[in-house]
């Protein structure tokens, strides 16, 4: 069974374990917390469980090299797990803010408990309840990562190094959220050719550390990585990250729907200032420009201005520029490893995951 596959299915057990712990404990909550409750184990289901895996592959790199005994082991399986129901959280936040109406296929979790308010037929606006509860979900699954962290680190040697990492990888995330906000603002007034560099900060901030340099650093600090050993893997991690991130803008694009399980140029309607668009503008004339930028941000485009926005991005030059850059970061990461202080197979197994991370259509 491929690693990959392997470590998917000790979280999926984890994450269920948990669940079930969770369900028995909040019995006294009634019926209507139960729906609450079913929701957020909702938001947990699929997914490429990408953050787990790679703070398993951290873990790995560095407690196979110094042969500390390395054999996975239920806090560890937390740990990658805590960052699974972190992710969900954030997930359901930024459908909120983004007023997705889909999430891997599904309705996103605002969508599915403003249905559960329907299906109750309880009074009152439907819509917002599930906006509002969303809100709550969110913050119930922040702190449920964070009782999973905790439990995976009671008696650990290196809890500190890890709580630390951690804690910056949620502020991290935290301000890049907001600053992906901010530029569908901000950009108004910002010199045209600044926008891809603000853009790229968004990139680093909101996805490229918190999906794939963090959670690696934290695999390694879990296993008492030196500063040498984290140092490689920070370095292998951050370019991945950037690049993983440019590959979702593309797929947000120009993606399948039946196969990212979102309406294709969903990130036009939400009018994403993404690195593509900035890209796009700074090869356009003025007109052009302006074109985009009154069309970015519609909810209402249909496919025919969605095709049309479409072929100005790769019509632009924008498209293969991103492309290049996603070749770029690849290739950087890949050096960072060289040489480094890490097992040898585990190295092997980071240069797959980043392949998977970078190349791929959903």
């Amino acid at each position: 069974m491929p690693l990959s596959t392997q470590v998917q299915q000790a979280v999926a057990t984890r994450l269920d374990r948990f669940f079930d712990g969770l369900r028995t404990e909040s019995a006294e909550y009634g019926p209507d917390a139960a729906l609450f409750l079913d929701a957020a184990d909702e938001t947990l289901q699929g997914g490429k469980r990408l953050r787990a895996r790679f703070c398993h592959s951290g873990w790995r790199a560095v407690a196979r090299f110094a042969d500390r005994g390395a054999t996975e082991t239920d806090p560890l399986w937390d740990l990658c797990a805590s960052l699974e129901i972190f992710q969900s959280a954030a997930l359901v936040h930024d459908d909120l803010i983004d007023n997705s109406d889909t999430r891997r296929g599904r309705p996103a979790a605002h969508r599915a408990l403003q249905q559960r308010h329907v299906g109750q037929t309880w009074a009152g606006d439907p819509e917002a309840f599930g906006r509002s509860s969303a809100i709550l979900l969110g913050d119930l699954l922040i702190s449920w990562s964070d009782d999973l962290l905790e439990q995976a680190l009671a008696g650990h040697p290196f809890a500190a190094q890890v709580r630390s990492v951690y804690a910056r990888m949620r502020r991290d995330v935290t301000v890049g959220q907001f600053l992906d906000i901010a530029e569908e603002s901000a950009w108004k007034v910002s010199p045209d050719d600044e926008h891809a560099q603000r853009a790229l900060r968004v990139v680093s901030l909101k996805a490229a550390r918190y999906s794939i340099e963090q959670p690696l650093a934290l695999g390694a600090a879990f296993a008492g990585a030196d500063a040498d050993q984290s140092a490689a893997l920070r370095a292998f991690g951050l370019p991945i990250g950037m690049a993983f991130q440019l590959r979702d803008d593309v797929l947000g694009v120009f993606g399948d729907e039946s196969v990212t399980g979102k309406p294709a140029g969903d990130d036009l309607r939400e009018g994403k200032r993404t690195v593509l668009i900035a890209l796009t503008r700074e090869r356009l004339d003025a007109s052009a420009r302006r074109l985009i930028d009154e069309m970015l941000g519609d909810p209402q485009l249909d496919k025919d201005q969605v095709a049309a926005l479409q072929a100005t991005i790769a019509g632009s030059g924008a498209l293969e520029r991103v492309e290049e850059m996603i070749t770029a970061y690849a290739a950087e990461a890949d050096r960072a490893l060289v040489g480094a202080r890490l097992d040898n197979a585990s190295v092997s197994d980071l240069r797959e995951l980043a392949r998977a991370a970078t190349v791929r259509t959903a």
